[in-house]
């Protein structure tokens, strides 16, 4: 952030009067028109502090010596930004959340200065040195745990056990410093951790009545969607790094085991070998082959570099940073002898930034502190994470029996280990006395075929990894009733929703009369209801219907069953047809649709804009407000050395990870979902940050796949345009 003591003219802001944002990336100029000199700025002063007090009285607090400093802080930091306002009163509205710290360098909003004060302040007072530290964590393994899916369900399952178990991770950060401490990903506004917020930190549940997930059903629940990356970065204090770092691994580790657990308890209370509440005997299976199976999983990787590494000579006026110490920590990296600079250590803005930059008159524009050194310590601190993922632990687990039907990898869950040992059934053209034996035997998952075919298919035997995710939609659903106003059933993704989303909103536009054969149908086949798309959701209002249309998918998959005729499906694939198809002509009304699509979405130059890339940062004095930016160029006109500065690209800052995290949560949490779910048919199965996975009917595909681009890029066409006041 740019220093300045001038009180000339061009170095002052009156913003209410001239109101512009910049854009932290691209240096784009965002102007309100016609300004803001109608707004009382008294007014807005008492209006926030009757807001921030009423927040405080909500949360227990009374005078300073009885409140609970804690609760408050969490209260202030989540929602701080939301100022609550009369939609018609012509008041900030969502300028609120995006007012900026220095009007001066309006391209970061006060919010995030907040954020960034105060997650150094905490990481210095918990540090008995005052030093403060990043750290990097990162779980895995992400593409295998996630492929291994023979269903949709066990896809999004995947991808929302993976996302869960990244806030879990992040979670003792949280407990310990607050979730201000992540500088990445954002969390504030993230389902999950509201739910955090009330079950632990005790926040009162009505503060959050205006949230998406009060009050949405679980096919449009932002609960349902997973919404973390599988990494993230945190300001700690420098003395308890690997402290916090273990505390995370074990952590995650013990919750996925009990996870574990409570799969187990469910599969064996369903095939009747467990009373409900019955204490558990983990040394005996299937609790003891959980154990032995997640022992080690999820791999955590973390590294962290500190600040100290770059200590001040004067100590007093945090200036002249002696860097050695720095340099040696980032030889190895760069191939160079440690005496020798590398990195950031050699760019441009450090030869200049590391040095006093004065006006005329010999008034200080800029002073060099360890903040300057942040890309320096960020780059270091994401080389050390690297480096330690290519290090791949490996501890030997003794597999004996037969093995997971879906990975393949471990033996799958049983309750006597002596099952194990029987061939799994017969071969094509072959039959022997092993495999009449195996037909004979009832294991926990031939029962669990029999009364919960949703949690094993006949002939799926799985393992722990595999059983709790095809469980993670019940353990999920149960976990979150309790919060939620609608009622979560157990969530379940289908192909066939997603293929035949355009006739079932032909039928819902066209008929709504339900078939009572088919409805006869499915009540006898006791099908558990496939999510719906929120598009769909939102247009069902009657309760019943919205029931049969989810049913109707869930009816067709059931109906596939490899134990089923294939009569029985073609029986079934008529009776709907003849159930939302009655008013088509033509083709259409001969067939149901049976083709969907799958989306993936990377966003290209993450890794550069979050790195700091010249190729992906403004200048000096692109970020400066209009005013100041003309004023300054009359001033540094003939001063090569204020020239150089103003042209001098930004380095990377916390507040600049800040404010992408910031409009990466925007993105997936808003954006994309609107898009895949509002604007088309699809269902958004995995969106955190850049990466975005959807289903969609062969139909929306294109379309969303455009939307989508341009939503991310900032472009647009004159046919293309979002409207994004309507995005909350």
């Amino acid at each position: 952030v740019v220093k300045t003591y001038a009180t000339d003219s061009w170095a002052q802001v009156r913003w209410t009067q001239s109101p512009v944002l910049i854009h932290p990336l691209s240096g784009g100029q965002i102007e309100l028109k016609g300004g803001l000199s109608d707004t009382d700025i008294q007014d807005i002063k008492q209006r926030s502090f009757d807001y921030f007090a009423s927040l405080i009285e909500k949360v227990g607090g009374g005078s300073p010596a009885g409140s609970d400093l804690r609760k408050i802080f969490l209260a202030l930091w989540r929602f701080g930004p939301e100022l609550k306002e009369d939609k018609d009163s012509g008041k900030l509205g969502e300028l609120w959340k995006l007012l900026p710290a220095d009007t001066r360098v309006p391209d970061h909003s006060i919010w995030d200065h907040l954020d960034l004060t105060s997650a150094f302040a905490g990481a210095f007072a918990a540090d008995p040195n005052g030093e403060a530290a990043l750290l990097a964590m990162s779980i895995g393994p992400v593409q295998s745990f996630i492929a291994a899916a023979r269903k949709t369900e066990d896809l999004w399952a995947g991808s929302h056990l993976l996302s869960r178990l990244a806030w879990e991770t992040m979670k003792p950060v949280c407990e310990e410093l607050g979730p201000d401490a992540v500088l990445f990903p954002r969390l504030r506004g993230i389902a999950q951790v509201d739910l955090w917020l009330i079950d632990q930190m005790k926040l009162p549940k009505d503060l959050f009545q205006d949230a998406p997930w009060w009050n949405e059903p679980p096919d449009a629940n932002p609960l349902f969607a997973a919404a973390l990356p599988n990494r993230f970065v945190a300001v700690v204090p420098a003395s308890r790094v690997e402290e916090l770092a273990q505390r995370c691994k074990d952590h995650v580790r013990n919750w996925l085991l009990e996870r574990g657990y409570e799969t187990a308890d469910h599969l064996l209370e369903e095939a009747g070998f467990r009373q409900k509440d019955e204490p558990r005997d983990t040394s005996k299976p299937p609790y003891s082959q959980i154990t032995e199976q997640l022992s080690g999983f999820p791999e955590v990787h973390w590294a962290a570099a500190s600040f100290a590494l770059a200590p001040p000579r004067n100590v007093a006026k945090q200036t002249d940073l002696d860097v050695s110490r720095l340099q040696e920590a980032m030889a190895p990296f760069f191939g160079v002898a440690p005496s020798e600079p590398a990195g950031f250590l050699t760019s441009d803005a450090w030869k200049l930034l590391s040095n006093e930059v004065s006006l005329p008159r010999g008034i200080r524009l800029w002073s060099p502190n360890p903040g300057l050194l942040y890309p320096a310590i960020y780059d270091l601190t994401e080389r050390v994470l690297a480096a330690a993922k290519s290090v791949r632990p490996f501890e030997q687990s003794v597999q004996e029996g037969w093995r997971c039907t879906l990975t393949g990898e471990t033996e799958w869950l049983t309750t006597d280990l002596a099952h194990l040992n029987i061939p799994k059934g017969s071969r094509k053209g072959r039959r022997d006395e092993h495999c009449q034996e195996r037909e004979r035997v009832e294991t926990l998952w031939t029962k669990i075929a029999g009364v919960r075919r949703a949690w094993a298919k006949e002939g799926e035997h799985l393992g722990a990894l595999p059983a709790i995710k095809r469980l993670w939609p019940t353990l999920f659903s149960e976990e979150v009733r309790k919060y939620t106003r609608q009622s979560a059933e157990r969530f379940v993704v289908s192909t066939h929703t997603m293929a035949l989303a355009h006739q079932l909103e032909r039928w819902l536009a066209e008929d709504k009369q339900i078939h009572l054969k088919l409805q006869e149908e499915m009540e006898t086949a006791k099908v558990e209801g496939a999510a719906l798309p929120r598009k769909l959701i939102r247009q069902t209002v009657n309760e019943s219907v919205r029931d049969y249309l989810k049913a109707i998918p869930a009816y067709l998959d059931a109906m596939r069953e490899p134990k089923e005729e294939e009569q029985t499906y073609a029986a079934a694939v008529k009776l709907v047809r003849e159930a939302i198809a009655s008013k088509e002509s033509g083709a259409a009304a001969a067939r149901l649709e049976t083709y969907y699509a799958l989306l993936m979405m990377d966003g290209d130059h993450m890794g550069a804009i979050l790195s700091g890339e010249e190729r992906t940062a403004i200048s000096f004095l692109q970020s400066f407000h209009p005013m100041v930016r003309e004023g300054f160029r009359r001033l540094s006109a003939g001063d090569s050395q204020l020239e150089k500065y103003g042209n001098q690209k930004r380095p990377v800052s916390p507040n600049r990870h800040l404010a992408i995290s910031a409009a990466l949560n925007d993105f997936s949490q808003i954006v994309a979902p609107h898009i895949v779910e509002v604007e088309h048919l699809g269902r958004l199965i995995y969106a955190g940050g850049d990466d975005v996975l959807a289903m969609l009917p062969v139909a929306d595909v294109l379309s969303a796949m455009g939307r989508l681009r341009l939503a991310y890029s900032g472009g647009s066409r004159e046919e293309d345009t979002i409207d994004w006041t309507a995005l909350r």
